[in-house]
């Protein structure tokens, strides 16, 4: 089954309109759990209740109100729709940005933008492909499910991508939210020069897919342990917070134990793990979840070198017993 669009309409820039659909570029994978009475199968529903009756109230019966200086205001749906911003089904570029400008905190839902027909498909590329060279991101405005977005048309390898963003007053002050501002002490020059060490020490090329939701794969182990009857294991607890006495020194050793984690990756070989495969290969995040597997204890705080011996070594033992 083909994927269906989410909206359709057409990108408009200068005097240039390129009819293209919507695609939902993401999807959550969080484990759904229903509700039940404990200690029994009983589902328990959710439902629209009359606060004043206590009585269930149908859907068709629901309208939207809003309260104003005491008066209930009704708003019915066809009114909403009838006001509805741009209703011309068009994603209006208003002008051009570099995309390096725009603070991720604006950044919402992310939807891959296609064609409509093979006709267009030329001036789609040719938008992508300018979009790509300059870094440059289209901000437009579009109207989508009763409601205007404010977006940026980016290009994303051979495809277009558009973010609906949050328009300004949506993204809350820091000063406003915080109970106060961190201090912003002068750090000492030897912690600072040892904290970008580190940061040097542990940049790499971003690989999405080494990263895995361990959290929602504990919680389906955590479903099939209880329904085998096994013993659920709890997670490890975080790490104590450094005290700032502590800090340069623990600084050091991690600038220590990234250094020497590049270095195995790079020169180590032969490392062999459960099956006398090569570990070599495998990226931190795998061999964490090789820990996990072997029960290793303080694997969280091991870099990849350590990661890759412990998990050998684990193996070793688990085939000479």
């Amino acid at each position: 089954m083909a994927p269906r669009s989410v909206w359709s309409g057409a990108i408009t820039f200068g005097l240039v309109t390129i009819p293209v659909g919507l695609y939902s570029a993401t999807e959550d994978h969080t484990v759904h759990f229903h509700q039940y009475v404990r200690g029994t199968s009983d589902r328990v529903r959710n439902q629209r209740i009359n606060e004043r009756t206590g009585e269930a109230v149908p859907t068709e019966d629901v309208v939207k109100g809003r309260e104003v200086e005491g008066e209930i205001v009704v708003v019915e749906p066809d009114e909403l729709r009838e006001i509805a911003p741009g209703r011309s089904q068009a994603i209006d570029v208003i002008e051009f940005v570099d995309l390096a400008e725009i603070d991720p905190v604006y950044f919402d839902r992310t939807y891959w933008v296609a064609p409509s027909d093979q006709r267009y498909e030329h001036s789609y590329g040719l938008l992508c492909r300018a979009l790509a060279q300059s870094g440059r991101a289209g901000i437009a405005t579009m109207t989508m499910h009763g409601s205007e977005h404010l977006t940026a048309l980016r290009a994303d390898g051979d495809v277009l991508a558009l973010q609906t963003l949050f328009w300004a007053d949506e993204v809350r002050d820091p000063a406003e939210q915080l109970s106060s501002l961190p201090v912003q002490e002068d750090p000492k020059r030897q912690e600072l020069d040892t904290a970008i060490q580190l940061v040097a020490a542990m940049t790499t090329t971003w690989k999405p897919d080494q990263y895995e939701d361990t959290y929602t794969r504990r919680v389906e182990q955590l479903v099939a342990d209880k329904r085998e009857g096994r013993e659920v294991v709890p997670a490890e607890a975080p790490e104590d917070a450094t005290e700032v006495s502590d800090l340069l020194e623990a600084l050091r050793r991690s600038v220590d134990a990234a250094g020497a984690g590049e270095q195995g990756e790079q020169g180590e070989q032969g490392e062999q793990g459960e099956q006398g495969d090569d570990l070599s290969g495998l990226s931190k995040a795998e061999l964490t979840a090789r820990a996990r597997e072997l029960d290793i204890s303080g694997r969280s705080r091991m870099n990849r070198d350590e990661l890759a011996r412990a998990v050998a070594d684990a193996s070793g033992a688990s085939r000479a017993s």
